[in-house]
C-alpha cells in the first residue's frame, strides 16, 4: 500500500481520480492510498473465508461484502472522511447502505496482508477500525499462514482475542460459534 498523492486532496478530487482509475484507492483524511493487486494465495484465502462466513451467515441478518466495495467509516465522534476497501466486511446495520457504498461501521472487517501493505493494515487500519468501533478485526497473513483476531474490550481498545499459525481453528468472539480451520485456509 502506498500513498497515491503526496499532498492532501478534497473528497471531490478523490472521486474524480477514482472515476478515471482502475486502481483500488482508499481515502483517509485527505490522503489517497493505492492497494496492490491481490496475489493468487490472497484470492484463495479470501474465497475460503468468504465461503465459511457465507455458510455461517445463512438465515442471519448480517451480510458479507468483499473487495472492491467502499466502506465510508462514519461516527458522530470523529471528524473527516475515511473511505476504505476492506478485503471482507460483515455488515449487520442495514441503515448505512447507499447505491455506491456503505456509510457506517461494519461489525467485522478482515484484511489480508500482502508484502507491500503490512504496515498500513497492521497500524493505520487497526487504529482506524478501533477508533470507529469495528467490533472485530481479523488480520490474515498469508506469508506466515497466520490469523489474528482483535476485539474491542470495555475501554473500546483492541485486544487480541485469538491467534493461530499453520494449524488449529481460529474463532470469532462476535459471531458465536464461528470458526475456521487455519490449515485448510492456507492450503495451496
Amino acid at each position: 500500500m502506498h500513498q497515491y498523492c503526496k499532498e492532501p486532496i478534497s473528497i471531490e478530487e478523490f472521486f474524480q481520480i477514482r472515476e478515471n482509475s482502475e486502481a483500488l484507492l482508499e481515502y483517509i483524511d485527505g490522503f489517497v492510498y493505492m492497494s496492490p493487486s491481490p496475489s493468487t494465495k490472497h484470492q484463495r484465502v479470501s474465497n475460503r473465508l468468504e465461503s465459511n462466513f457465507r455458510a455461517y451467515l445463512q438465515g442471519k441478518p448480517c451480510e458479507l461484502f468483499h473487495a472492491p466495495y467502499d466502506i465510508e467509516l462514519k461516527s458522530q465522534d470523529i471528524q473527516g472522511t475515511k473511505i476504505v476497501i476492506p478485503d471482507i466486511s460483515i455488515i449487520c446495520d442495514k441503515s448505512g447502505f447507499t447505491d455506491a457504498r456503505y456509510v457506517g461501521v461494519p461489525e467485522l472487517i478482515i484484511e489480508i496482508l500482502s508484502p507491500s501493505n503490512q504496515s498500513h493494515d497492521l497500524i493505520t487500519k487497526l487504529n482506524l477500525y478501533m477508533n470507529y468501533g469495528v467490533n472485530e478485526y481479523w488480520i490474515v497473513n498469508p506469508m506466515l499462514n497466520s490469523v489474528t483476531v482483535y476485539t474491542l474490550n470495555k475501554e473500546k481498545m483492541y485486544e487480541q482475542y485469538d491467534m493461530k499459525t499453520e494449524i488449529g481453528f481460529i474463532k470469532s468472539k462476535h459471531f458465536n460459534g464461528f470458526s475456521v480451520d487455519v490449515a485448510n485456509l492456507f492450503k495451496d
